[in-house]
């Protein structure tokens, strides 16, 4: 089946009872037993599985390409379950620019538990030079936040394959409408569904998809079902409800996306442009090879520096200054004062999600706030 078929029907199940065409809510926390102490229903306590939860995995799943998928309580707890799960003393490599949630992860609560380099994954003599006896996971994110850097991910699993190293992959950015790290031999993929999966700012969500059931996923599953860091019945519904407009809903934020880039790149109060659509992304040849569409996120350096930068955030009307991305409305923010003090961001940044309004008027938009 094709992508949008998958998203409508891979999730759905008729109810057996009512006939009812969209399956319900089950919101139990608790199911009874056979007479014999089994689970005929095949459920025994919500934070080991749910009905909603195990629609919403299988539809994950086939829509990566994967055997088996895990759904969390966000993006965070599915990436934590994958660190959580590697034995205390692994050594881990991470890109120099990634999400900056899971790389305080690394730093801060693994310190000391797990061995971690942030180096540039895209150079693969470097790649090569930190890998190490103990280095378990090549963490990679493609396209990258907030600096959208795009790495080869081919390249790195060859170069992973050779030591007997998994490969994960961050594919929030894309989405499996522009990539699917699986196919390209990655061995897990992470998502926080919160984003365009959710796709209207209202769902808090993570998950991880696996390439195959093997003993590393189960000690994965393991940590979900004993942390219990999983999403209610009711935010896997409706999250299965919102995977069903999903392709629609990413070309157009792809296509305003694209447009709103050109136009930034031919502003003369910009810098720089950031998005793999755009023929001056340094990684541009990259991104055409393994992706289908270059996602719905950039950013931009403006000329004035900080100051200009932190007026222009705040000068929008349809632009919103806001953390987070993904939902149908447009978002902006100054990335590099979210990130902490130890950010690399560029302090003249500026993050955009670009949401589905007309495009028409996210650039009149655009413009009067770039004065």
């Amino acid at each position: 089946m094709k992508i949008e078929t998958i998203a409508i029907h891979a999730g759905n199940h008729i109810d057996a009872g009512t006939r009812a065409v969209v399956q319900p809510i089950i919101t139990a926390t608790t199911f009874q037993r056979g007479e014999d102490g089994g689970f005929p229903g095949g459920h025994i306590y919500t934070r080991a599985s749910n009905p909603n939860r195990t629609s919403l995995e299988q539809l994950l799943a086939k829509l990566e390409g994967g055997e088996d998928a895990a759904a969390f309580s966000s993006g965070n707890a599915a990436g934590m379950s994958v660190f959580q799960a590697l034995e205390p003393g692994s050594h881990i490599i991470a890109p120099d620019d990634m999400y900056h949630g899971l790389r305080n992860q690394l730093k801060l609560l693994f310190a000391g538990i797990l061995e971690v380099d942030f180096i540039d994954v895209n150079d693969s003599e470097v790649l090569q030079a930190h890998i190490r006896p103990n280095t378990k996971l090549i963490w990679l994110e493609t396209p990258s936040n907030p600096l959208l850097k795009i790495t080869d991910i081919k390249q790195v699993v060859a170069i992973s394959a050779n030591h007997g190293i998994r490969v994960v992959c961050d594919n929030t950015f894309a989405t499996p409408l522009c990539q699917q790290p699986l196919a390209l031999g990655a061995d897990m993929i992470m998502h926080s569904t919160t984003k365009y999966f959710g796709g209207h700012s209202d769902l808090l969500g993570g998950a991880l998809i696996t390439a195959k059931k093997d003993a590393f996923w189960e000690k994965v599953r393991t940590v979900q079902t004993m942390g219990g860091a999983v999403p209610s019945p009711t935010d896997c519904y409706y999250l299965t409800r919102s995977i069903k407009t999903l392709p629609y809903r990413m070309r157009g934020h792809m296509n305003n996306a694209q447009l709103l880039a050109e136009y930034l790149e031919a502003h003369p109060k910009v810098e720089r442009v950031m998005y793999p659509g755009l023929p001056s992304h340094p990684q541009h040849a990259i991104a055409k090879a393994q992706m289908a569409g270059f996602g719905a996120v950039l950013s931009f350096q403006l000329k004035g520096g900080e100051a200009e930068a932190k007026r222009v955030v705040n000068a929008g009307q349809l632009f919103t200054q806001a953390t987070s991305l993904g939902g149908v409305e447009s978002l902006i923010e100054h990335r590099a004062s979210v990130e902490g003090p130890d950010t690399k961001t560029p302090f003249n940044l500026l993050r955009v999600s670009v949401g589905l309004e007309h495009i028409d008027d996210l650039i009149a938009d655009m413009e009067r706030a770039l004065g």
